[in-house]
């Protein structure tokens, strides 16, 4: 019987704490493989014997988990990437987390060029076994970027054979995590390091409900058991941006015009959490159910207010001490066209929802980009971040830019 190999891309708070942690908690893989390029994290792994240590936030606390077993190499090192590839060649799973799709082919070698040299050699083999990659950049059509970006660098004589072993995933992770780099934060919060010698901490919250595209290679088992498959992840996606994403900025932007520190003090902010919620349920709650209502049940009444209750509750979690600060980050993306705050308005008018809380926090995020653009009128500013984006025909763009600036904080 053949081992069942997991390789990750990238060792960070995703990586460590959803993909490798499943994984290992999953006891369905005879070995556990991470590549990465940063040398001091591969020195420090590898000092500990392959072990780390996770901070899993739940609604009660802390807990504190090790992960053992871990194989880490640096694809910039000649032995290393030997040794990568032909993990690569015998895997069953395969995870990629890293920054962004932009980095599949970043780098010499990239981890399309890895990829593809694992995936050659694994259709050489007698009886190669299948394998799926999870593509965890957050971005919808991660998988087809990532099976394109292969097909480049594979002989087209071989498309067929390795199509037939391999099939890349798409994502849907409403998993809140982070890398806590402050040594004071750290201590205060008694968080436990990633290894003696690695002054980080990665801290994730226990949600393990993921997502992901369904498998159609001929009898594959998965050994990573506890994710769901979805024939169609568009509607999930949207949920996410639409649904928990818009909320969590709505809530940080208003949050940091309170004066708050972390998303956790609104908590203590009935007004606050009544808008956030309001604003959940009856704006993009009842928008993405007109949009998909039969799809799922997560898209009914009832399903969308037990997403809400459940979010609700995770977003503020103390113990995920969520600065407000992290989540108010680059209001320019957060107001594009189709991003969370100002797509989440324009899905909502176009099920004939007013969406004016949403409105309350593009507000808050044109304030605080126009804080740092005085030079620039905040109705510029939002004419920059649209350039080129569709509806101008329609009156759409000056309908919801009326809404925006017509509000005063």
């Amino acid at each position: 019987m053949q081992k069942r190999v997991f390789v990750g891309f990238g060792f960070g708070a995703i990586q460590s704490g959803l993909f490798l942690f499943e994984a290992y908690r999953s006891g369905a893989f005879d070995r556990l493989v991470v590549a990465e390029v940063m040398p001091e994290v591969v020195d420090a792994l590898r000092q500990t014997g392959g072990v780390y240590t996770l901070n899993v936030a739940t609604q009660h606390g802390v807990t504190v988990h090790e992960v053992k077993g871990v194989e880490i190499f640096n694809p910039s090192d000649e032995s290393d990437r030997t040794q990568l590839v032909a993990a690569l060649a015998n895997a069953s799973e395969i995870a990629t987390a890293l920054p962004s799709v932009d980095f599949y082919e970043h780098g010499s070698p990239s981890v399309a060029d890895l990829l593809a040299l694992g995936l050659t050699k694994k259709i050489q083999q007698q009886h190669p076994l299948s394998c799926i990659t999870y593509t965890a950049e957050n971005n919808n059509r991660a998988a087809e970027i990532l099976h394109a970006s292969l097909k480049k660098r594979i002989p087209s004589h071989l498309h067929y054979d390795i199509d037939r072993v391999h099939q890349t995933l798409n994502t849907v992770i409403g998993k809140m995590s982070k890398v806590v780099a402050d040594p004071v934060e750290i201590d205060t919060e008694h968080l436990a390091k990633i290894t003696d010698k690695l002054p980080r901490a990665f801290l994730v919250e226990e949600f393990n409900r993921i997502l992901i595209s369904t498998v159609t290679l001929s009898g594959f088992q998965r050994g990573i058991g506890v994710f769901e498959e979805k024939r169609d992840l568009l509607p999930f996606e949207e949920a996410k941006l639409y649904g928990h994403n818009a909320t969590h900025a709505l809530m940080g932007y208003m949050a940091n015009r309170k004066g708050y520190r972390y998303l956790s003090d609104v908590a203590h902010d009935a007004q606050l959490m009544a808008m956030a919620r309001a604003a959940f349920l009856e704006e993009s709650g009842r928008a993405l159910i007109a949009r998909w209502t039969g799809v799922d049940g997560l898209f009914s009444p009832d399903g969308f207010k037990a997403y809400v209750d459940d979010l609700m509750v995770r977003m503020v979690n103390p113990y995920l001490r969520d600065t407000v600060e992290r989540v108010i980050r680059d209001p320019k993306r957060k107001l594009g066209w189709d991003d969370r705050l100002i797509g989440t308005m324009r899905m909502s008018l176009d099920a004939g929802i007013e969406p004016y809380r949403f409105a309350q926090g593009a507000a808050a995020a044109l304030s605080l980009l126009s804080a740092s653009r005085s030079s620039t009128s905040p109705s510029a500013l939002l004419d920059e971040i649209w350039k080129g984006s569709p509806d101008e025909a329609t009156g759409r763009k000056g309908h919801i830019k009326d809404m925006v600036l017509g509000i005063s904080l």
